[in-house]
């Protein structure tokens, strides 16, 4: 038991590392609340359900195609809605979540209500520590893994990330000493689409597939955003595991633990904003963000 639920917190908590990721990058440099975030990882879920299971395309085409249009889609959307208004932080919440309705209706209309399932990448399984994973688990954790590790590089040891915390830190400073800020801004929030949508392709084939997908994650990331610090990289990382243990301790060992599974996660939020509003890893000052 215990391992399987070491290992049920190794993978949900990936998964949610990397929509975490993306929403405190988004907020870290923007200062945005962007509320469709986990709609984009809706969005590539269904599309490799369309591609690899309606038109029967090979899986790796399939998530490469799903990965672009999603990214395409993001940085599309930010450019023609948000970007003009972005200082206007009531404008962009309401804008973002109509955008996250839009999307939800229109998987609606284009799927309808039903439960679907996308094809799993990689059939069988492999016992680690006593519990037999299915292998379409362990590459989700190790596209995970990658992933993460090669954001924090970016972040931490090129040009472009030194760009980026330039921005996060000081936007007109980082205007003054020549940083393109909307170009930044621009990359940011395609890298941080880009990470939903990775999230949203690796656990495609693991989930039920269903227009309301993205609201789960949504509250779930909120609670780990609150509880490592709005806006610290590492906090999402973290918080991103500590409450994917909560959820899966909930889940196995509560009677209908499934369904209580986001009213923990809210009491947790709730329990950090009394207690320590500025989370785990919050920080007293603008400059200390990423």
């Amino acid at each position: 038991m215990i391992e399987g639920i070491l290992i049920s917190t190794l993978v949900k908590g990936g998964v949610y590392a990397l929509l975490a990721l993306g929403f405190s990058l988004i907020f870290g440099v923007a200062r945005m609340l962007n509320l469709a975030h986990t709609a984009f990882y809706m969005l590539a879920a269904y599309g490799v359900y369309t591609f690899a299971k309606l038109l029967g395309l090979s899986p790796i085409v399939s998530i490469i195609l799903s990965l672009v249009i999603t990214t395409l889609i993001g940085l599309v959307t930010y450019k023609l809605l948000i970007d003009r208004i972005r200082e206007h932080h009531v404008t962009v919440l309401l804008i973002t979540l109509a955008l996250a309705m839009v999307f939800q209706e229109s998987m609606l209309l284009a799927f309808g209500g039903h439960y679907l399932s996308a094809p799993s990448f990689v059939a069988g399984y492999y016992e680690v520590i006593g519990v037999k994973v299915s292998y379409q688990h362990l590459l989700t954790f190790g596209t995970v893994l990658v992933v993460l590790v090669g954001v924090w590089v970016l972040l931490a040891k090129t040009k472009l990330g030194i760009a980026i915390r330039a921005t996060a830190q000081d936007t007109e400073i980082a205007n003054l000493m020549g940083i393109d800020v909307s170009r930044i801004l621009l990359i940011v929030m395609g890298i941080a689409t880009g990470l939903a949508a990775v999230a949203g392709v690796v656990v495609a084939p693991t989930l039920i597939l269903e227009p309301h997908m993205w609201m789960p994650p949504f509250v779930m990331i909120m609670a780990i955003i609150v509880l490592g610090g709005l806006g610290s990289i590492k906090g999402s990382v973290i918080g991103a595991f500590i409450l994917a243990l909560v959820e899966v301790l909930v889940v196995f060992l509560l009677p209908a633990g499934a369904f209580l599974k986001g009213a923990f996660a809210l009491l947790v939020m709730v329990i950090v904003l009394v207690v320590r509003p500025e989370g785990l890893f919050g920080v007293s000052f603008e400059e200390e963000r990423l």
